[in-house]
C-alpha cells in the first residue's frame, strides 16, 4: 500500500494500542519503537534519541540525542548526551553507564540528571564548558504509523534480527514550549515546533543520507527523507525511507512499498535525491548545510563520525504521478542534515535533475 496514511495526534502518554500494553516489554517494544530497544543487550550495541526543538522566532534551533553506547567487551560501556546547535556547535557529554534508565511502559529515559519523554524534557547540564539548564514541555506528538506487520517506519524490517541499524520516527511533528538558558543567555521556546526520532543497533551504516523539516511556509507539513547502504545476507543493497506528512496525511516511499531512490547527486554539505513509487514522486533538494561533527556507533562504540547540520534548507516537491498535480513544492528551514555518502555509494539509475525544469526524472 503507497497510497497515503492518515497520521493523527496521539496523547503525550499514549505509546502504544491498547493490545499492546497487554504484552510482556520483550514483545510490547517492536510495536513501541520510542521506548528503549536494547532489552538486557549489552555487547557492540547502541541506542539514541534525536530530539530537534525549534523556538517560536525560529532564532535558537537546538537538538538533543540522549543515548547509551556498550563496546564488545563492556569495557567503555556509557550512557550520553549529545547537544547539537547551528554553526556547527556541537558537545559530547559522557556520564556513567548506571546514571541511564528507561521505562519499560512508555518513552522516558533519564541521563543523570537530564530526562527525556514524549511529555517534554529537563535539562541540567553545566560542565565541560556547556551549559543547558530548563524544561520544555511537547505537545501531542505525530508517530509514523504503527500497525501488527508494519510496526513504524522499519516496516516488517523491523522483525529480522540483528539489523545493523534500526530507526524509528516517533514524531513528525509537535508543538514545545518551555524556557531553556543556554550558555548563559535565556531562550524562550513558547510557539515552537519539534521533531523526534531515534537509532539502534551496532553501527550506523557505511554511507548514508538524512535530512528532515517540519519548518515549511505552511503549518502542519514535515518531510524526512532517508537513503543508505544496508547490508543484506552477505551482500547490500540501497533502502530508501522518506515520508512526507500534510496535515493529516502521510505518503510514505520506502523500500517495503516499492518505493525507489531514482535520482540522487551527494556533496558535502548538499544532496539531491528523487523517491518515487507507482502513485508519486518526491524530489529533494538539501543546501546550506553547516556540519558539525558528532560521534556515531560502531560496534556499539561511539568511535565514529556524522557531520550534523541545524541550519540547513531543503526543497521539497511532491507530485502525483497520474497527473503531474503539484501537492506540495515549498523549502523547509532549519532542516536537520547528515551527508556522509563520500564513498559514493549512494548512486540511483539516473541522474539528478533540478526540480526547476518542470519535470520528474522518471
Amino acid at each position: 500500500m503507497t497510497k497515503p496514511v492518515r497520521v493523527p495526534a496521539i496523547a503525550r502518554d499514549a505509546v502504544a494500542e491498547v493490545p499492546a500494553r497487554l504484552l510482556p516489554y520483550s514483545l510490547r517494544r517492536i510495536w513501541s519503537p520510542e521506548v528503549y530497544q536494547g532489552g538486557a543487550r549489552r555487547n557492540g550495541y547502541f541506542e539514541g534519541w534525536y530530539l530537534k526543538c525549534v523556538d517560536g522566532a525560529r532564532e535558537h534551533p537546538v537538538a538533543f540525542i540522549p543515548g547509551v553506547s556498550h563496546d564488545a567487551n563492556g569495557g567503555t560501556s556509557h550512557s550520553f548526551v549529545q547537544v547539537v546547535r547551528p554553526g556547527g556547535k556541537t558537545s559530547y557529554l559522557e556520564y556513567p553507564l548506571d546514571a541511564f534508565s528507561f521505562d519499560q511502559q512508555r518513552f522516558e529515559v533519564r541521563v543523570g540528571p537530564n530526562v527525556f519523554s514524549a511529555a517534554g524534557a529537563v535539562l541540567d547540564i553545566d560542565r565541560d564548558g556547556v551549559e543547558v539548564r530548563g524544561s520544555l514541555r511537547f505537545g501531542p506528538w505525530r508517530p509514523w504509523p504503527v500497525t501488527l506487520l508494519q510496526p513504524g517506519i522499519m516496516g516488517p524490517y523491523r522483525f529480522v534480527p540483528r539489523m545493523e541499524c534500526s530507526h524509528g520516527v516517533v514524531s513528525l511533528d509537535h508543538a514545545v514550549d518551555g524556557t531553556l538558558t543556554i550558555d548563559g543567555a535565556q531562550v524562550v521556546y513558547d510557539g515552537g515546533r519539534g521533531y523526534a526520532e531515534k537509532d539502534w543497533g551496532s553501527s550506523f551504516p557505511s554511507s548514508w543520507v538524512w535530512a528532515q523539516s517540519n519548518h515549511f511556509s505552511v503549518p502542519g507539513v514535515s518531510v524526512t527523507v532517508s537513503t543508505a547502504k544496508i547490508p543484506w545476507m552477505g551482500s547490500s543493497f540501497v533502502g530508501c525511507i522518506a515520508g512526507v506528512l500534510l496535515g493529516d496525511e502521510l505518503y510514505r516511499f520506502t523500500t517495503y512499498t516499492g518505493a525507489k531512490l531514482i535520482a540522487s547527486d551527494t556533496s558535502p554539505g548538499s544532496a539531491r535525491l528523487t523517491f518515487a513509487d507507482k502513485h508519486h514522486t518526491l524530489e529533494t533538494e538539501v543546501d546550506g548545510a553547516v556540519p558539525s561533527a558528532l560521534k556515531a556507533p560502531r560496534h556499539g562504540q561511539m568511535i565514529a563520525r556524522a557531520d550534523e547540520s541545524l541550519d540547513a534548507t531543503i526543497r521539497a516537491r511532491l507530485t502525483r504521478n497520474r497527473d503531474g498535480a503539484v501537492l506540495l513544492d515549498d523549502i523547509g528551514l532549519h532542516a536537520g542534515v547528515e551527508v556522509m555518502d563520500s564513498r559514493g555509494e549512494l548512486a540511483a539509475t539516473r541522474p539528478y535533475r533540478s526540480a526547476d525544469s518542470g519535470h520528474c526524472p522518471r
